[in-house]
């Protein structure tokens, strides 16, 4: 099931908020929520289900004796093990959201090895902490330590319902109305020869594929946090703007926060960090970028993005890049790298990718047939979505929602233009174009 299926949008959600709101109690609320989610995931992928579930039991049972160091390398081993199995020998057929759920096994591990207080007690707890749907499939992650307290007392507010619901509404139209057509660009530029191709019509696949992988999983973010405060929980933010980064290093503050994290907490720190002098601080960070680019695929493109993005961070921490910080070139050089990283990482092989690079830069060859294409590829809904997701890349429709607040009538305007922007997505859905999230595929 998707956030973006009908079943979804006119069945499963308001029936569980319904059933949520009525049920008095928080322990009744719990397992409402409980179940609501194994019913959300059984139905994206029943057979699936006794994989999560049994992951949850495994990371129970195992969290009560965990006071030796090789019980926590055993946990963490299984848990890997399990990730890598499918990751590698069947990514075909990889369990919906394993990616995240399993991250999300490994931190409470290791929370709990590090402070035995954070220990579950109760099964029931960390299966909900888990599966919990609105950020089980593609996160964002978090730790059982920020759940636990939520699970225990929260309160839903009509104030907090209602915007979790605009904030749930916002994702959907970056997902439906500006992600999707942008994709379809994407695809008829990754769909040709990169010989076919000149300086323009690859600069429009590969900033229409930043924008278009920004709006779909950061919409998904949207999505998830806007449900987590329909119920009460308050997920954290996973993206803050990353096209506006001075640096890589920046970047990774903005983007998909929550796994950058994951990664500082549970793989860099362990490391050494930047404690144990500059050589070791590179290592560190080209360690953790190449988990990074393997976390999302066996393949040769992700490895080379990952490790792409781990050789800018280390340059920046021994060599002159790190002074790009607040200053004008430094927009520049960062969103240059992730903008050409991003061409190899949606690229289906090195050579498509390093070819449409190499086309980035060299192709001002310009014949009619490359002007065709690129009459073709740029609609004028994929020009409507580019404008629309430069200028919500660049932040400023939240600065003029912003300046909204306090004032008389900002609150009826935010329910007319969610209003506006829920019939817009419906009737996109009707057109039956959904496609899947992005890392729903990770």
């Amino acid at each position: 099931m998707s956030f973006g299926s009908a079943i979804f949008l006119f069945a499963f959600l308001p029936a569980s908020v319904a059933l949520y709101h009525l049920i008095p109690g928080t322990r009744a609320k719990n397992i409402c929520l409980l179940t609501a989610s194994l019913l959300f995931y059984g139905f994206g992928r029943l057979a699936d289900l006794p994989i999560l579930v049994g992951l949850a039991l495994f990371n129970y049972l195992l969290g009560l004796f965990l006071r030796r160091r090789w019980v926590l390398a055993l946990g963490v081993s299984l848990d890997l093990g399990v990730l890598l199995f499918y990751k590698f020998l069947f990514p075909a057929s990889l369990p919906l959201g394993i990616s995240f759920f399993t991250f999300q096994a490994i931190s409470y591990l290791a929370d709990a090895y590090r402070d035995p207080a954070q220990t579950s007690r109760r099964f029931i707890p960390l299966l909900q902490y888990l599966c919990f749907f609105p950020n089980l499939i593609s996160g964002p992650l978090w730790k059982f330590q920020d759940m636990r307290p939520m699970l225990e007392h929260r309160q839903t507010t009509p104030e907090a319902t209602a915007k979790g619901l605009r904030r749930f509404t916002v994702g959907l139209g970056k997902k439906l109305l500006l992600s999707a057509p942008l994709g379809l660009a994407v695809d008829t530029v990754y769909a040709l020869d990169p010989f076919a191709l000149d300086f323009r019509t690859s600069w429009l696949g590969a900033v229409c594929y930043a924008l278009h992988l920004y709006l779909d999983f950061s919409g998904y973010s949207d999505m998830a946090l806007g449900l987590g405060s329909m119920f009460g929980f308050q997920l954290p933010e996973n993206f803050d703007l990353p096209y506006l980064a001075v640096s890589i290093t920046d970047f990774w503050r903005r983007w998909h926060i929550s796994l950058s994290r994951w990664f500082r907490d549970y793989l860099y720190i362990p490391l050494g960090g930047n404690r144990k002098g500059p050589a070791r601080t590179v290592s560190n960070k080209l360690a953790v970028f190449l988990a990074t680019g393997l976390w999302h695929g066996v393949s040769w493109t992700f490895l080379l993005w990952g490790l792409w993005h781990g050789l800018l961070s280390a340059l920046e921490t021994v060599t002159p890049l790190k002074n790009t910080n607040r200053r004008w070139y430094g927009r520049i050089y960062a969103l240059l790298a992730v903008v050409t990283g991003f061409a190899l990482f949606r690229a289906g092989t090195l050579a498509q990718g390093f070819g449409l690079i190499a086309k980035l830069f060299t192709g001002f060859s310009l014949t009619a047939a490359s002007t065709r294409l690129l009459a073709s590829a740029l609609t004028n809904r994929v020009l409507l979505a580019l404008l629309l997701g430069l200028l919500i890349s660049a932040g400023i429709p939240a600065r003029l929602s912003r300046r909204l607040d306090g004032k008389s009538g900002a609150e009826t305007l935010r329910f007319g233009l969610t209003l506006l922007l829920l019939t817009a997505c419906i009737t996109a859905l009707a057109s039956g174009s959904f496609q899947p999230f992005i890392y729903q595929q990770f």
